[in-house]
């Protein structure tokens, strides 16, 4: 069973940044898929991005583009997300998840869906706070 261990969340004051990674159990490349999603108190798990490994094609919801960005390190088996310029409403615990392999045609939809992914991380939480 493959293994996901979210770190590096913390408090940070309003307009800050945070990095969070995520690191695999064996070969980050032996996922089709990682993603970031988050649930806030109350909310359901949504979705902030993701990376397909094939093509190392990265995907971001609406409502994450311009603050967050991901990246990879294969060499160190980690997926990062920055988070920068970050606001109360961001605080929420942020969950990394796999897909273990493409199912046939993959869309964008897919790779921004909770239901793809078949492999999660016990969370990290983040709280933005001053």
């Amino acid at each position: 069973q493959a293994q996901l261990v979210e770190s590096g969340g913390g408090l940070v004051q309003p307009g800050g940044s945070l990095s969070l990674v995520c690191e695999a159990s064996g070969s980050i490349l032996d996922f089709y898929a990682i993603a970031w999603f988050r649930q806030a108190p109350g909310k359901q798990r949504e979705a902030v991005s993701s990376i397909a490994n094939n093509d190392g094609s990265i995907y971001y919801a609406d409502s994450m583009k311009g603050r967050f960005t991901l990246s990879r390190d294969n060499a160190k088996n980690t997926v990062t997300l920055h988070m920068a310029g970050l606001k109360p409403e961001d605080t929420a615990v942020y969950y990394c998840a796999a897909r273990s392999a493409a199912p046939g045609i993959v869309t964008v939809q897919d790779m921004l869906s909770r239901q793809f992914f078949n492999h999660w991380g016990q969370g990290t939480q983040v709280t933005v706070s001053s």
